[in-house]
């Protein structure tokens, strides 16, 4: 059960079966490699303290949709490689020093190795995925180039000509696009159709919209732990101040968290009630709104 440390409520998810089933997942594939630096560099990668978010909304989003974990999981150790390359991929862009309070994959291994390694997820990705289906595997690759997309759209962005439109196809591309196709992949192997599936994609967008906010309005507000960058992008609060005060500009940004917030509540109160879906209720606070408690 989740518990509250000065209002803010902890969960335990390394406690939930679907963290255990994607370590097991991840660690499988891990020892499978042939010892050599690559090997090394994924280790490193995969094993630092991640939370597993994407891969568990996978499993669960199944499990809503009466599938089980022992069918869909390999379809979430795909999400997880395919997460795990475009971290050292935004650590490459933005000279990222640590994350999660450790070294970055360039910083530890050199931009060139950590490059590859990047790479080597990627393909990994692919083969995790594709016993799934033309569809699926279709879902993943647009996401992966959303994802691009998205970084490059980053790129091009500065405190002159980043507005809210842009300022939201961004994150989709770049971060939420990955949450939908989380869920609604989910969804697939667990059995859905096109419709019930794209319920769930909706979800994950509203989901992953609202958590990029939050990461983002915490790396303005200076706040954000484990991390060290030597370049940063622009947030929504930045996007905001040019025509409102500072703390308005939190303000708004906070009240747009909610929205995306409420939308995907609403979302799931339209799938079976189980304790997947609960769960899923538990993910969607955890990440969003209680991350902003003490803001």
């Amino acid at each position: 059960m989740p518990v509250q440390v000065n209002g803010v409520i902890l969960m335990n998810i390394e406690e939930w079966e679907e963290y255990r089933y994607v370590e097991f997942g991840i660690n499988t594939f891990i020892a499978q490699m042939e010892e050599s630096s690559l090997k090394k560099m994924v280790e490193h990668v995969c094993n630092t303290g991640g939370k597993r978010i994407r891969p568990i909304i996978l499993l669960l989003s199944s499990e809503v949709c009466s599938g089980s974990y022992h069918h869909s999981l390999d379809a979430a150790l795909a999400i997880e490689m395919m997460h795990s390359a475009s971290l050292i991929h935004d650590d490459l862009l933005d000279q990222g020093l640590v994350r999660r309070n450790l070294p970055s994959a360039p910083e530890k291994f050199g931009p060139s190795r950590a490059l590859l390694c990047g790479d080597y997820l990627i393909a990994k990705s692919i083969e995790f995925i594709s016993p799934y289906g033309e569809n699926v595997v279709g879902d993943l690759g647009n996401a992966g180039m959303d994802m691009a997309e998205g970084e490059v759209l980053d790129l091009s962005f500065n405190k002159n000509n980043l507005g809210e439109s842009n300022y939201f196809e961004c994150i989709y591309k770049k971060t939420a696009s990955l949450f939908a196709i989380s869920a609604s992949i989910g969804a697939h192997t667990g059995g859905a159709d096109e419709t019930l599936a794209g319920c769930f994609n909706f979800f994950g967008k509203s989901l992953g919209t609202a958590y990029q906010i939050v990461d983002d309005l915490l790396e303005f507000l200076e706040v954000v732990e484990g991390k060290e960058s030597k370049f940063t992008s622009e947030t929504l609060p930045h996007v905001y101040m040019k025509n409102m005060s500072k703390q308005e500009a939190i303000q708004k940004s906070i009240d747009a968290v909610k929205l995306h917030v409420n939308a995907a509540k609403e979302t799931l109160l339209t799938f079976k009630a189980c304790p997947a879906r609960d769960k899923l209720f538990q993910i969607t606070d955890y990440i969003t709104v209680n991350m902003l408690e003490n803001v």
